[in-house]
């Protein structure tokens, strides 16, 4: 216990605060316990999800969430998941429990586990998992050896014995917390490694052969210099080119690919009823802060006031600022004003604000201290008597007055350790001076470049007397100290009742998608849409968390509208099922009509224009005939598919290089990307043999072969995806 308590009593929060990205879960969860087959139970009626016959019982997915949440707040405290950030992760624990799966059976088949001996290593062990080297309690690492700086595992085996007893009184909710932390993450750990083994048995099989190494780094070296002229698909009119649905078709067909998803998707087009503030509402936030206008003017303790009358009773912030750090919307004028004046109300940060500046100086920016701390109390605690630590500061103050170097007293004198070792110096800004004791801030910004002053502090933290001597101080400026009440800008609960009756108007009056797209229209609504909705998906681009709205797209027809969804504290919606598109096959629909079309027409365009070229011989013809001009580039490469001032264009760079082309003749029209070009190569160059060529093809072998091995985890997850036969009960989520 006495571990735990010192960290959270003494700890500073660490610079860097390691966070858990979602991505650590890619490949999760394989477990060769008990857990595991609990994880894949349940009927097909009772599942969330069946995986080549495994079932997801939905209480062991729950907890497997709950578990994340855990963790994300271990590794990442400061950040509070939204619901959108819940959303997405729920979603990740859902395809990590299908790779879980699909992944387990292959481990099965293989043999591998994880013994009892290697779960020892993971938790307790010198090589302990990374996640256990870096657990946290409130920001603090808390198996780090102080002395050492390093993991310490005998610190791991000292506080799980530490669980076991009984804990402090009134401490029993943080230990019950960091027991809890602490038992998710060693679950977790001991359930992953089986499938991280899998994980780095394939990323080990990865080989990047040399004679490809050898023949991308001949590429590179290859260059060309040609002639062109670029025909633009825009040289058509759009409205000279039809397009049918059977030519779309053919096109799909062409590049199924493309367009055959791995899974149902869906298609809604949506109307948003904002949960905003009305004007009502702006008035009744604006007039609160006018009504008290007059009393925070004259009042002497507007820290009580804005305590009790602001919506962030936190914003009476008791420093100095100057202008280098307020960059608020309002900083200007509020640091124009004098003391007493009161600024607002005005509208910033959503929220209506009334600043009143209590006290203007002209302070330095920054100052640079020295100083020697001799405590009289520790945390509360007596450390020796205010006499006695009196005399002793007034007698180091004698021995420097007396010729005693100050770096040479300091080391050994000083009880502040922190800046002992480097002399007793401090550098601080202003927005900084609010931490410090008042005593000394007063006397560091206050004071006089040079001077020296033995100042006697008491705080929570410790109480004593600071000899100090301002070395340096810079940038003189106007400073002020404010005080602001805020009056958030909400919408009240009429202002809900009135955007959910006219949401509810709406959907009431939408019998079919041809009313939904009508009535929208008749009250000026903004449609939009959202895309490419999967099953498995808990959030909408565009909307967010919205996993309602995705259970009603899949249990409804194409064209069908919705009832009124409530998002949040943010929106109502109204939704029309605009496309439902099978697993392998995607049907035109007016959400990927006009990207289709116009791919389409820019087919049919290139053959218009291969038309209207043929018979010209040569490049300043084609030019000409087609009101262009030949232009000409000196940098074609063989190893990109990117040229500088036509962007991407993989088939012209072919065309350059192709053997059958030969140099001086023109090409046949090359439908690009942009338009259609006519080349002509005037050479094709390669760069003298380096002498460190040998060495620049082994890193970059190396390099290609660990890019590879970095991204094995994200290419099996996508393989499983396509190849798994997964059926959700979406119903169970």
């Amino acid at each position: 216990m006495s571990v735990i308590l010192k960290i959270r009593k003494n700890g500073k929060l660490a610079g860097g605060v390691i966070a858990m990205s979602l991505s650590i879960w890619i490949i999760s969860e394989g477990a060769n316990s008990a857990s595991f087959k609990d994880f894949f139970r349940g009927s097909s009626s009772t599942s969330v999800a069946n995986v080549n016959g495994n079932k997801i019982d939905p209480k062991e997915f729950q907890s497997r969430v709950k578990e994340y949440e855990t963790l994300m707040a271990v590794f990442n405290p400061r950040n509070q998941m939204d619901e959108a950030a819940k959303a997405q992760m729920s979603e990740q624990v859902l395809q990590n429990a299908v790779m879980e799966a699909v992944i387990g059976e292959q481990c099965d088949k293989l043999g591998i586990i994880t013994t009892e001996d290697a779960k020892k290593e993971l938790i307790y062990g010198e090589n302990a998992d990374q996640l256990v080297r870096r657990f946290t309690f409130e920001g603090q690492p808390i198996f780090t050896n102080p002395e050492t700086g390093q993991f310490d595992p005998q610190r791991v085996k000292e506080i799980e014995k530490q669980f076991t007893q009984e804990p402090p009184q009134g401490q029993e909710q943080i230990f019950e917390k960091v027991k809890m932390q602490w038992e998710s993450l060693k679950n977790y750990v001991i359930r992953n490694h089986r499938i991280n083994t899998f994980n780095n048995m394939l990323a080990g099989s990865v080989f990047q052969p040399g004679f490809m190494t050898k023949h991308s780094f001949a590429d590179k070296n290859v260059s060309a210099s040609i002639r062109y002229v670029k025909v633009p698909y825009s040289t058509v009119p759009d409205n000279k080119v039809s397009v049918t649905d059977e030519e779309i078709k053919g096109y799909m067909a062409r590049h199924r690919a493309m367009f055959a998803p791995d899974q149902e998707v869906r298609t809604i087009e949506y109307v948003s009823f904002d949960i905003v503030p009305s004007s009502a509402d702006s008035a009744r936030a604006k007039n609160a802060l006018l009504d008290a206008k007059t009393e925070f003017s004259t009042t002497k303790d507007e820290k009580s006031m804005v305590s009790n009358r602001s919506d962030e009773p936190g914003n009476y912030y008791d420093g100095f600022i100057n202008k280098k750090s307020y960059t608020a919307p309002s900083a200007d004028s509020i640091l124009a004003m004098q003391a007493g004046d009161v600024y607002g109300p005005y509208l910033e940060n959503n929220a209506y604000r009334m600043t009143k500046v209590t006290s203007r100086k002209t302070l330095p920016d920054s100052v640079k201290i020295r100083h020697i701390l001799v405590k009289s109390k520790d945390q509360g605690r007596e450390v020796m008597s205010d006499t006695l630590a009196k005399a002793r500061i007034d007698s180091i103050v004698n021995a420097i007055k007396g010729g005693v170097s100050f770096d040479s007293i300091v080391a050994h004198t000083s009880d502040d350790q922190g800046s002992a070792k480097n002399g007793g110096v401090y550098n601080w800004a202003l927005v900084q001076r609010a931490t410090l004791s008042k005593e000394f801030g007063d006397f560091a910004w206050e004071g006089k470049t040079g001077e020296k002053k033995t100042v006697k502090v008491e705080n929570g933290n410790y109480a004593g007397y600071h000899y100090i001597e301002i070395l340096n101080q810079k940038d003189e400026q106007t400073a002020v100290k404010f005080a602001t009440i805020v009056k958030n800008l909400l919408p009240s609960d009429s202002t809900v009742n009135a955007l959910y009756a006219k949401a509810n108007e709406f959907a009431s009056k939408n019998v079919n998608g041809t009313d939904f797209d009508a009535n929208a229209k008749k009250s000026g609504y903004d449609k939009r849409m959202g895309e490419n909705v999967k099953v498995s998906n808990f959030a909408i681009a565009g909307l967010g968390a919205a996993r309602e709205i995705i259970r009603w797209t899949y249990d409804h027809k194409v064209g069908e509208v919705s009832p009124v969804f409530q998002l949040g504290d943010q929106r109502y919606v109204v939704a029309k099922l605009l496309s439902a598109d099978e697993k392998g096959s995607m049907a035109i629909t007016p959400a990927n009509r006009p990207m289709l079309e116009q791919r389409v027409r820019d087919e049919k365009k290139a053959e218009e224009i291969v038309k209207s070229c043929q018979g010209k011989g040569s490049l300043d013809a084609i030019a000409a005939a087609m009101g262009q001009q030949v232009q000409q580039l000196d940098t074609v490469s063989l190893g990109a598919s990117f040229i500088p001032n036509l962007g991407y264009e993989p088939k012209v760079v072919g065309y350059t290089f192709f053997d059958g082309l030969k140099p001086n003749t023109v090409s046949p029209g090359i439908k690009g990307m942009g338009g259609v070009y006519y080349i002509m190569v005037l050479n094709r160059t390669s760069a003298p043999e380096n002498p460190q060529a040998g060495m620049m093809m082994a890193q970059e072998r190396y390099q290609e072969e660990m890019q590879l091995r970095n991204a094995i985890g994200q290419m099996m997850q996508q393989a499983i995806i396509r190849t798994a036969n997964v059926k959700y009960n979406q119903a169970n989520f």
